[in-house]
């Protein structure tokens, strides 16, 4: 069938070391997975089931670099995240098989417009206003496993104008990447090309335009935007 418009280009992530691009299917996010952000955030840090929101497709930045000031806030939050990729989904996929489906990890930011989703969490409605905007998923580029291994544990920080906002340990997920993939798989038939953000360590907090904002996860490398 022929389109009535021009078809959409597909987001490529770089994949490290390599020519090659991943092509971003959806992109799917977990709220709450550490708990000392949960309780910074002032929700309970228990293992309840995971919260999971999303971000279109072309809210991808590959590689970071300079990003607009998103309008409709005055509260932009930055959140540093290990980013999981996969080659493989499915339904209903068991724990023991997610990490077969994994075919990457990056380092990424969930920038959130905090005082829109508090607005919308105070009269119960959904997050996408807040976390879906344009730009509003930075990734650096995607480590394979085959180069990189699995990614259990490992320091993952953030540091604003060269001042360190978080640190954490991926160990300190509530939700492993097996877990989340399994849960996840629950909800929506995952597949190739899709990205998982897992979570936040504690330290989120306010950005403003000028700031530049780093990242970085042990044995993937580092990120960075700067707010125009």
């Amino acid at each position: 069938m022929e389109s009535v418009l021009p078809i959409p280009a597909v987001p490529f992530i770089p994949v490290r070391d390599s020519s090659s691009g991943f092509p971003v299917r959806r992109i799917y996010c977990v709220g709450r997975n550490y708990a000392e952000h949960a309780r910074e955030m002032g929700n309970d840090p228990t293992r309840e089931t995971p919260c999971f929101f999303s971000k279109p497709q072309d809210a991808v930045v590959p590689g970071g670099g300079e990003i607009a000031y998103p309008p409709a806030t005055s509260n932009l939050h930055y959140e540093v995240e290990l980013v999981v990729a996969l080659a493989k989904g499915g339904r209903d996929i068991p724990v023991a098989e997610a990490p077969a489906c994994v075919f990457g990890y990056a380092v990424g930011i969930d920038l959130t417009r905090r005082d829109l989703q508090a607005k919308a969490k105070d009269k119960g409605q959904p997050w996408d206003t807040s976390k879906g905007f344009d730009q509003s998923a930075p990734i650096s580029p995607i480590t394979p496993i085959s180069s990189g291994g699995w990614r259990d544990s490992g320091a993952i920080w953030l540091a604003v104008n060269g001042v360190e906002k978080q640190r954490g340990d991926l160990a300190q997920m509530t939700w492993s990447v097996a877990e989340v993939i399994a849960h996840l798989s629950g909800l929506f038939a995952l597949a190739p090309g899709d990205l998982i953000f897992t979570g936040t360590p504690a330290g989120v907090g306010p950005i403003v335009r000028g700031d530049r904002i780093r990242c970085g996860i042990d044995g993937l490398g580092e990120l960075e935007i700067v707010l125009l």
